[in-house]
């Protein structure tokens, strides 16, 4: 870093669930913080994810997708959403090139209108490799019509399209102000929560339906060993006794796999051996439970 004058701030990311948000980030940070996976609602924590451009320090703050909550579980993630937003320097609205206005966008945009807040929105329409030229430009007028956004980007999350031209923005647009972290760090997010989004990534892809909804994983210890590896015990949580069984797998392969696969990006990402041992325990009310709740980064008086 120079001794030129350098920038630093939160970026908040909000929009409709599966609009993105979470291959935008890993896209900004060039690594893999935050859960992502064919499945809606699937962000539940504020994760932090810090990429470095030029001088500047981009702080940000992927927040769980906003829908019409039905459950306790439900109504704090829209409520970490909007604490997202409402605390960010910069607040980018992601919105599906290919499904347009939908209720959900217009419900978001009416939000921001009440927020009432001194901070710059800026348009971020997603996946437009799915769409024609002249269904964006539309889209992006629409859009604008709507809304005084402070700047329209278009791009592609998943292949990179326009995510420097976003990024050079953010940079130049952040308060002046020292680094908030250390400059090698990437995710504020502590070891055991990250491994237990890991695991809980590779359950919603294995699993289907409801299920990955009804339960949560927590890394119950942590031990570092002298050769440099990592013991990790996680309790994934199922609402049901039947759950249990499906989350077992037949003769426990689906456990096997997922915690192969859970073991190997840990491995990947720490850089180091890890040795992943999983339990799987019924929980009949954890959603109803205040200290789930601070395990996976959400607030509990949020739900109600």
């Amino acid at each position: 870093m120079t001794d030129t004058e350098t920038r630093a701030g939160f970026v908040a990311l909000i929009g409709e669930p599966n609009a993105g948000k979470s291959t935008l980030l890993n896209q900004m940070v060039g690594a893999k913080v935050s859960i992502v996976t064919h499945k809606v609602q699937t962000t539940r924590a504020r994760i932090r994810g810090i990429a470095i451009e030029g001088d500047a320090q981009i702080v940000f703050v992927d927040t769980p997708g906003i829908f019409r909550p039905r459950r306790r579980l439900d109504r704090s993630m829209v409520a970490a959403a909007w604490g997202g937003a409402s605390d960010a320097d910069i607040v980018l609205f992601l919105v599906e090139a290919h499904r347009g206005m939908t209720d959900g966008v217009k419900a978001i945009i009416e939000s921001l209108k009440a927020m009432d807040s001194k901070t710059p929105v800026a348009l971020v329409i997603n996946k437009i490799d799915r769409v024609k030229a002249e269904v964006l430009l539309a889209l992006s007028q629409e859009l604008n019509a709507a809304y005084p956004f402070a700047q329209t980007f278009m791009i592609s999350a998943e292949r990179g399209y326009g995510c420097a031209d976003l990024r050079e923005w953010l940079a130049a647009n952040l308060p002046v102000s020292p680094w908030l972290y250390p400059e090698d760090q990437i995710a504020d997010l502590p070891m055991r929560m990250i491994a237990a989004e890991i695991t809980r990534e590779k359950l919603t892809l294995r699993l289907h339906e409801e299920i990955p909804y009804q339960l949560t994983v927590e890394t119950e210890a942590w031990e570092e060993r002298k050769d440099g590896s990592a013991r990790v015990d996680q309790i994934i949580y199922v609402a049901r006794d039947g759950h249990k069984g499906i989350v077992l797998g037949k003769h426990g392969e689906t456990i096997k796999s997922v915690s192969q696969a859970a073991r190997l990006e840990l491995e990947e990402f720490m850089g180091r051996r890890v040795h992943l041992f999983l339990q799987v325990k019924v929980r009949e009310n954890w959603q109803e439970e205040a200290e789930r709740y601070g395990e996976i980064g959400l607030d509990f008086r949020d739900g109600d």
